[in-house]
Parts: C-alpha cells; sequence; structure tokens
C-alpha cells in the first residue's frame, strides 16, 4: 500500500519540476515555433538523418514530460519533411513516445489509479474486460479520432491491462489516419505550388476519419453502456 503512494507522489513531483523548468525554458514552445521549424526545414535540406533524430528526440520529449498537443507533432513533421515523409517521421516518433508514456504511466499510477477506475462499471467493462476487445476498440477510437487530449491517452493505457506491444503495433496502426491529414495539411503552408491539393487532399480525408471513428464508438461503445445499463 505505501509503495504505491509513494511511486503517485513521485509521479506527481516529477512532473510538477517539469512543468516548472519548461515555464522558465519553454521547452514546449520550440516546435510550435515558426522560426525553429524554418531552421530545422534547412537542417533537413542539407542533413536529413540529424534533422530527423531532432525531430524525433524532440517529439519523444514532447509526449511524455510536456503538455504539447499531438496535432503539434504532425503539423511540425509536415513542414519539415513534407506529407509523405513527415507521416513516417511523425508516426515514428509519436509512437516511440507513447510506448515511453505507456510504461511510465504502468510503473508510477497503475497500482494507484487502477482501483479507483474499477469501481465505474463502465470504465471497468471497457478498460479491464478479461476478453481485451473493449480496450481495442476503445484504442481505435481514441487514436483515429483527434478529440482526446493525445499525452493523457498515453498514460492512461498504462494503468488498463493491455499488453505494451499490442498498445504500441495497434497505436502505431490506428493513428496512420489521424497523423495523414494532419500532416497533409500542413505540409501545403510551405508548399511553394498547388496549396489547394493538400489543403484538400488533408480535408477529405479528416471528414472520412472523423466521420468513421465517430460511427465506430456509436456502435462499439453504445452497446458496451447498454449491457452496463442491463447488468
Amino acid at each position: 500500500m505505501r509503495k504505491k503512494y509513494i511511486k503517485m507522489i513521485t509521479f506527481g513531483a516529477i512532473i510538477l519540476l517539469i512543468l516548472v523548468l519548461n515555464h522558465f525554458f519553454g521547452w514546449s514552445e520550440y516546435l510550435s515555433d515558426m522560426d525553429n521549424l524554418m531552421f530545422l526545414k534547412k537542417t533537413v535540406e542539407d542533413h536529413f538523418l540529424w534533422a530527423l533524430c531532432i525531430y524525433i528526440v524532440l517529439t519523444i520529449i514532447g509526449c511524455v514530460v510536456l503538455a504539447l498537443p499531438g496535432i503539434t507533432f504532425a503539423m511540425a513533421a509536415g513542414i519539415l519533411f513534407g506529407p509523405f515523409m513527415g507521416i513516417f517521421a511523425c508516426l515514428i516518433a509519436t509512437t516511440l513516445g507513447a510506448m515511453l508514456a505507456f510504461l511510465v504511466g504502468r510503473f508510477f499510477l497503475k497500482e494507484s489509479v487502477k482501483p479507483m477506475l474499477e469501481k465505474n462499471r463502465l470504465l471497468k467493462r471497457l478498460l479491464f474486460s478479461e476478453d481485451g476487445k473493449s480496450d481495442m476498440i476503445v484504442l481505435m477510437i481514441t487514436r483515429m479520432v483527434p478529440l482526446f487530449p493525445y499525452n493523457l491517452q498515453n498514460f492512461a493505457y498504462g494503468i488498463t491491462d493491455i499488453g505494451f506491444w499490442k498498445y504500441s503495433v495497434f497505436t502505431f496502426i490506428f493513428m496512420l489516419p489521424g497523423v495523414s491529414f494532419f500532416t497533409i495539411g500542413s505540409a501545403g503552408i510551405t508548399a511553394e505550388e498547388d496549396k489547394w491539393k493538400y489543403f484538400l487532399t488533408a480535408g477529405i480525408l479528416a471528414a472520412l476519419v472523423t466521420s468513421a471513428g465517430l460511427l465506430i464508438r456509436k456502435k462499439f461503445l453504445g452497446n458496451v453502456k447498454e449491457e452496463v445499463k442491463g447488468d
């Protein structure tokens, strides 16, 4: 009992320290600053692999220790690397960041937070089901439709019973649609010609992905809610 509270307090203290340091040093503003992105874009032209490594490291830090919204990483990737390589770079970086945040959540929070979540029948059915189907549905919806805070998702899944590699592989797969339309759209900002093609493609993808995600949520999560009510 004492051990789990020590972990929870330690986690809170680390987050508080990071937020204080970020306030003074402005780390979270780096990827959202256009001047910094233009500097990295120049680095991409001269030293592609070095720029890619910098982007991946910054994204992992943003996923794990900073409160950067998920859209920031996709937009930065589109501006830096273009639509196609940007999608690949963003998926690799955000998946690695999500994996590390998952491990942090599992180590520091699962023992203390899981018992509290299990008291809610709906959350218990969704996140801690023995068959593993519900957690996959929730993972698919939250990754496909960017309506949920990205950083909180990564820590929260560490509290669930989903396996680490199952979580990692399907996070990569399910993030592809959402990452694609944000990255393609942001690539249009710095495109020298035919900007409208980028924006149109991004708009169509956004509409399709959002609609699919909402339909999936209505079909599967609606059934789970009815089952919980019927228990």
